[in-house]
């Protein structure tokens, strides 16, 4: 007897453009509203949803091509299916918004696939972890000593978090007096917790290594983007000169990407965001990377989709858990997760990643 097949029926995409509940800056960047490309995946009687954080450009992208690619497939063939992606999407450039588009729609695949089969979605990858340790993250540049204090403290009291991270870097690694007095109202707000620094980049190599010896004396134990994470011959100056892990990766969008990282010695502890580097499939693959080399990975914001990979992932050493992601999920998705001790614990009696859509609130933030 052959067994059912449960081929892809449509692939769906939207655009929500979600705003700030206050301005928020990072060393390089600052924004006031976030968008988020939802896609659904409709198999059998069942819908996946994945989603990215990018332009709504994306859009267009995941209607078109990627949708065409994985028509009529059977929908528990995911890595068939990326294949299929990846090669429609050659000439248009992997890195950048096409990875973006290529993992939300992966990420809806396997969300789909786990819901056919009956299962959740972290079970489907194969556990390795009941629970995955979380550090709370926020502490925006643009952020007075009251608003940061109390957003860090509310972390580490919330969460139990056993880290709690800031942005430093500010004005483009101008004004460095300032991070390093934020870095000690952070110290003081965050109680027993570890404080984490993410300089987006800010800095200049020789900068990054004296900013990183006052933090050092101040007790950061990490120390994400000190350069740019194009800068790899920096962060590996960087590495060899401060005691805090220096970390990067969020900006991978490819295998390649992070096997040059890891090839150039620049990092303690290897990034990931699910969203960016090509979905889950990806994800595991990079994760097996580090494991070579004997290295962690860390997710990268997007936690209430990460989470399930995370959970199957050996060498995880923790999921930063984003303000404006909890925000922004917690507006659109019914299901999402809470943390509880410095853990979050994904649901394995919900099929599938356990989210929905809640189209008629998200409709109020769509704009395309």
């Amino acid at each position: 007897m052959s067994a059912a097949r449960h081929p892809v029926r449509d692939v769906g995409a939207r655009a929500y453009r979600i705003p700030t509940d206050a301005p928020e800056a990072d060393g390089t960047l600052a924004w006031s509203a976030t968008t988020a490309v939802v896609v659904t995946v409709h198999a059998a009687d069942v819908v996946g949803v994945g989603w990215t954080y990018g332009h709504q450009a994306c859009v267009e992208l995941v209607r078109g091509e990627l949708r065409e690619a994985v028509l009529d497939r059977e929908v528990t063939d995911v890595p068939a299916a990326w294949q299929a992606m990846r090669a429609v999407e050659r000439n248009n450039g992997r890195p950048g918004l096409v990875s973006c588009a290529l993992s939300a729609v992966e990420t809806a695949l396997w969300d789909a696939a786990a819901r056919v089969c009956g299962l959740a979605l972290s079970t489907l990858l194969g556990r390795a972890h009941e629970t995955v340790p979380v550090y709370g993250s926020g502490g925006f540049t643009s952020y007075d000593d009251e608003r940061l204090r109390a957003q860090l403290a509310w972390w580490a009291d919330r969460l139990g978090a056993p880290a709690v991270k800031l942005k430093i870097g500010e004005a483009r690694g101008t004004r460095v007096d300032r991070d390093l007095r934020r870095v000690q109202v952070a110290r003081e707000a965050a109680g027993p917790a570890a404080v984490f620094t993410d300089a987006n980049g800010a800095y200049s190599a020789g900068q990054a290594v004296r900013v990183g010896r006052e933090l050092d004396a101040l007790g950061v134990t990490w120390y994400e983007e000190p350069v740019s994470s194009d800068d790899r011959a920096g962060l590996r100056r960087v590495r060899d000169t401060t005691a805090a892990d220096v970390a990067a990766g969020e900006y991978g969008y490819d295998l390649p990407y992070f096997a040059t990282m890891l090839a150039d010695d620049a990092v303690d502890c290897l990034q990931v965001d699910v969203t960016r580097c090509g979905g889950f499939g990806e994800w595991l693959r990079t994760a097996a990377l580090a494991a070579a080399r004997n290295l962690d990975v860390s997710g990268h914001c997007a936690q209430n989709l990460a989470a399930h990979v995370a959970a199957a992932t050996s060498n995880v050493r923790h999921l930063e858990w984003f303000h404006d992601h909890e925000r922004i999920e917690s507006a659109l998705f019914d299901g999402v997760l809470e943390p509880e001790g410095g853990v979050v614990r994904p649901d394995v009696s919900a099929p599938g990643h356990g989210m929905t859509l809640k189209e008629p609130d998200a409709e109020r933030y769509r704009v395309r």
